[in-house]
């Protein structure tokens, strides 16, 4: 097994022995991960690795047959997804689930407000507080160009970095993103890569992608997944000539 150094007491999100099984074969296999505050993850690996079913474990959206997840020492496992949610964990899905028949400053303000009830959100409007925060989310996630448009008439890039902003303004601390460049443009891809990258220091971020140059581009760290179970983890230069790693990947086309 691969484990951090971290305690796990310490740290924003941590796995143990987490496993799943479909009937007599474990999709996720004990996996142990502990991840650093403030730090950028990708998690990667050929087809059916698992990376996905991973982060459905993490975010209760599937319930585990063994192990544990924690937030800073408290213990989430099989919680619901509301509850995991409040704890300060978000994820981005590869399809966005913004108010499509809102505008995006109404997405944002929905999110960043803590009155309860979407139409009360928007009726109550914001504090100072909340105001000055939705100014420097609409600054990190570039969307002052498209602030009044309404969601369902954004490009594919734009809804994504709608959600982010989202995910940012609900506090996450955690955030997990699955493959957040899907369909995009090289200009969109380039683009998301320096929203995320502004985003280090302040929130925890794993990222599932399988674009590479992507991965180069923001992570600090990797972790390599294969036939559910925790391969390798490490910087991309370690990864890259790891035996294993290269092993694990012959046959869908390596590491680009």
């Amino acid at each position: 097994r691969v484990i951090s150094d971290i305690a796990v007491s310490d740290a924003p999100l941590a796995v143990r022995g987490m496993t799943v099984s479909y009937g007599e074969k474990p999709a996720v296999f004990s996996v142990d991960a502990t991840f650093e505050a403030g730090k950028m993850t990708a998690i990667i690996g050929p087809n059916g690795a698992g990376k996905t079913t991973m982060m459905d474990l993490i975010t209760g959206n599937t319930r585990s047959t063994g192990g544990t997840v924690t937030m800073y020492g408290k213990d989430i496992t099989n919680h619901a997804e509301h509850e995991i949610a409040r704890a300060g964990l978000g994820r981005k899905f590869q399809i966005p689930s913004v108010f499509r028949d809102l505008t995006v400053f109404e997405n944002f303000e929905v999110a960043v407000t803590k009155q309860q009830g979407v139409f009360g959100n928007l009726r109550f409007g914001l504090r100072a507080s909340e105001k000055e925060k939705l100014d420097q989310i609409i600054e990190l996630t570039q969307t002052s160009d498209v602030i009044d448009k309404r969601a369902c008439e954004l490009s594919h890039g734009q809804m994504q970095w709608r959600e982010l902003g989202m995910l940012i303004a609900q506090d996450s601390r955690v955030i997990l993103l699955d493959e957040p460049t899907a369909g995009m443009t090289q200009g969109e891809t380039y683009r998301t890569s320096q929203i995320i990258k502004a985003l280090k220091g302040q929130h925890t971020i794993i990222v599932v992608e399988h674009d590479m140059a992507f991965v180069r581009e923001i992570a600090e760290k990797i972790t390599v997944m294969h036939l559910g179970k925790m391969l390798a983890e490490g910087r991309m230069d370690v990864i890259e000539n790891d035996p294993k790693v290269q092993d694990a990947y012959l046959g869908s086309g390596g590491i680009h």
